[in-house]
C-alpha cells in the first residue's frame, strides 16, 4: 500500500540512546534538558532568534493569537488545513476569508486589503505547501493598517526565501512537527518570533503562566512538550538534509515524468530554497480528480485531496463564497511523496495520470 505520506523513523538504536538518558535522569517533562537542547539546535538550523517547542501546531497558533492579544476580525486564507481557521474561532476571534491567488494558491494580498475593516486586528496567512506568501506586500498592508501578522508555516520547515528563513517574516510564525511532516517529533510544534518582549510572553503562556513555582506572570495554558518527543526530534534533525535531498529526487522524477498538459503546479519564486514537503497537482476538473483517485485506490495507492474542502464552507461558520479557493480545492490532489517512496510506485502513479488526463 502506498499512502500519501509515510512517517520517517530514525534508527531505533539512536532513539534508545536518548531513552536511556531519560531513564537515568527521571526527568520526562516540564522543560527538560532534551527539550532545551532541541530548541537550541532548531534555532541554529532554522536561523531564528526565539523558538518555543510546544505540544502541537494547533496550540502554537492558539498561543500566537493569545500572545498578540488579538480580538475581533482576523483575515485568513480559506485554503489551508482546518486548524488555521479553528484556532481563530477557538480563541474567540472572527475569521474573515480573503480568497487565494490561483497561481500561487496562497492568500491574495489584494483580497486582504479589500477585506480590512475597523474590526480587523491581524492577518493569519499560510505558506501553502511550504511555498512563501507574498510576505513583503502583506507586511506593507499590515504596517499601513496597524495589523499584526501570523504565518502558519506548518509546511515550511527549513524553507528560505531570498536567502532568509521564511520563519523570520511577520510577528510570529508557527510550525507543526506532526508525524506526517518531513521533520517531526511524533506530535509537536513550535512558535517562532524575533521580538524579545513577545518571546517572554510566549514562554510563560505555554507553561500555565508560571513565574517560578508559586507565582504567575499572567494567563497561560499547557502547551509544553515532553522529553520523549524532543528525543525523536533530536534523532531526526541531523537527518533532515538527507531527507530533503531524497525528496528532491522524487520531486524531479514527477517533474520529468508527468505529462505537461492537463496538470498545473503551484507557482513559486525563483529565489526559493524549498523543502520538498509536498507534491500537489491541480487537475482540469473535479471529475478528473475523482476518476484518477479511484484508479489509484484500485492499485492500493492513496493520494489525498489536500486541502479539501475550502475552509469557508465549514459548518460552524457563516456562509461565504470564495470562488477561487473553492475551485482549486475541488481539483487539487497531493501525490504520494516521502523519502522512502520507491521509483516503481512513482512510475505506476505517473502512468495512471498520464493515461487519463
Amino acid at each position: 500500500m502506498v499512502n500519501v505520506t509515510q512517517t520517517y523513523l530514525p534508527p531505533l538504536e539512536d532513539y534508545i540512546g536518548y531513552l536511556q538518558g531519560i531513564w537515568e535522569r527521571g526527568h520526562v517533562t516540564n522543560n527538560g534538558p532534551l527539550v532545551r537542547e532541541l530548541e537550541e539546535k532548531l534555532k541554529i538550523y532554522l536561523g531564528v532568534k526565539h523558538l518555543f517547542f510546544v505540544s502541537n501546531g494547533t496550540i502554537a497558533l492558539q498561543i500566537a493569537i493569545k500572545a498578540l492579544s488579538l480580538q475581533g476580525e482576523i483575515i485568513t486564507t480559506p485554503f489551508s488545513y482546518v486548524a488555521t481557521t479553528s484556532s481563530i474561532v477557538w480563541e474567540g476571534c472572527q475569521p474573515v476569508f480573503a480568497d487565494i491567488d490561483p497561481e500561487t494558491l496562497n492568500i491574495d494580498p489584494e483580497q486582504i486589503e479589500h477585506n480590512i475593516t475597523a474590526k480587523t486586528t491581524a492577518i493569519l496567512a499560510t505558506h501553502v505547501y511550504g511555498y512563501p506568501c507574498d510576505v513583503f506586500r502583506i507586511q506593507k498592508i499590515a504596517s499601513d493598517h496597524g495589523l499584526k501578522v501570523i504565518y502558519d508555516a506548518a509546511h515550511a520547515f527549513g524553507v528560505k526565501y531570498q536567502g532568509k528563513s521564511i520563519l523570520n517574516y511577520g510577528d510570529i510564525s508557527t510550525l507543526s512537527f506532526h508525524a506526517t511532516k518531513l521533520f517531526h517529533t511524533i506530535e509537536g510544534g513550535a512558535i517562532v518570533t524575533d521580538d524579545d518582549q513577545l518571546a517572554r510572553k510566549i514562554a510563560y503562556m505555554r507553561n500555565f503562566g508560571h513565574k517560578g513555582t508559586e507565582e504567575f506572570w499572567g494567563l497561560g495554558i499547557n502547551g509544553k512538550n515532553s522529553e520523549f518527543h524532543a528525543a525523536m526530534g533530536l534523532c531526526i534533525l541531523p537527518k533532515v538534509p538527507e531527507i530533503i535531498s531524497r525528496r528532491k529526487i522524487i520531486s524531479e522524477f514527477y517533474d520529468n515524468t508527468l505529462a505537461t498538459h492537463g496538470i498545473k503546479r503551484p507557482a513559486f519564486p525563483a529565489t526559493l530554497q524549498y523543502n520538498f514537503g509536498y507534491y500537489p497537482i491541480v487537475l482540469s476538473s473535479e471529475d478528473k480528480l475523482t476518476f484518477l483517485m479511484g484508479s489509484m485506490n484500485a492499485r492500493q495507492i492513496f493520494p489525498r485531496r489536500y486541502f479539501y474542502p475550502a475552509l469557508n464552507t465549514l459548518p460552524y461558520l457563516p456562509e461565504t463564497k470564495m470562488p477561487v479557493s473553492e475551485n482549486i480545492a475541488s481539483r487539487v490532489l497531493c501525490l504520494p511523496f516521502y523519502e522512502g517512496l520507491e521509483k516503481e510506485s512513482q512510475k505506476v502513479i505517473c502512468d495512471i495520470i498520464n493515461s487519463h488526463i
